[in-house]
């Protein structure tokens, strides 16, 4: 008994040798605090994947059901520097879009923005009723077309703020609703799976700070065209039909 006592008086407490740091979006989010995390070094947190909700930024309340994950990149003092990592909506808000007799058009894109950042996004379409397959391709020719002239045009900071805040899926909408009468239009998901050699540069002037080598190493990094056909943006990814990258799109 007295060493089953003596042991359990010697149990190390874990969480008395952990401290407390904030987390705070990047610089094109506004440096929002996204909260605090425990470690027992900076070490171990960075590459650490936070989660918060677009409201959570924002504070409306309409922007609930957008999740944003962030990568902790980089140590300042007791504050945890972020790189934006990807992007989805809640599974109960996609859930409720889908209505019966009705079209659901999906599209899987590769890109490449304007400072050499590759994102894989999937953009859905949802019509007020059936429409023909012809009618699928028009539409998926319409977001090929803009997300090409965005991503050419953007930076990653641009095209992230335009992609969470309905910009370009306004655009896509604007353009698709003369093919048939649309409910909703969106970018339900994203993921950041590359980033050019001098991210480090690029992302410390915005007043953020890069993690490629992080990404490498968990095997998020891969060569992707622009625009690709048959990708998949995770393994639980429920796209129906995938993109087609049609020379008539440009």
């Amino acid at each position: 008994m007295s060493s089953k006592s003596s042991k359990a008086k010697h149990v190390r407490d874990k969480w008395r040798s952990k401290s407390w740091y904030n987390v705070v979006a990047p610089s094109f989010f506004g440096n929002i605090d996204l909260g605090a995390v425990p470690a027992e070094t900076t070490d171990q947190l960075i590459g650490r994947v936070v989660e918060a909700t677009l409201y959570d930024i924002t504070g409306d309340f309409s922007h609930h059901y957008l999740k944003l994950f962030f990568q902790i990149s980089a140590m300042d003092g007791k504050t945890a520097k972020t790189l934006f990592k990807g992007h989805e909506y809640s599974r109960d808000f996609l859930r409720s879009l889908v209505r019966r007799r009705t079209t659901k058009v999906d599209g899987l894109f590769n890109l490449t923005t304007k400072d050499g950042f590759k994102l894989r996004i999937a953009v859905s379409v949802l019509t007020l009723s059936r429409i023909k397959t012809s009618q699928e391709k028009i539409m998926r020719n319409i977001m090929v077309k803009i997300i090409k002239e965005k991503a050419a045009a953007l930076t990653l900071d641009q095209f992230v703020q335009e992609m969470v805040l309905g910009k370009i899926a306004s655009d896509i909408y604007n353009e698709s609703k003369q093919v048939a009468p649309l409910r909703h239009v969106g970018i339900r998901k994203s993921k950041l799976i590359d980033a050019p050699t001098n991210a480090s540069e690029i992302l410390l002037a915005a007043g953020t700070s890069s993690i490629v080598g992080e990404l490498a190493a968990e095997g998020e990094i891969e060569g992707v065209t622009e625009i690709e056909q048959d990708a998949e943006i995770d393994d639980d990814a429920d796209v129906e039909q995938v993109a087609e990258a049609d020379d008539s799109a440009e």
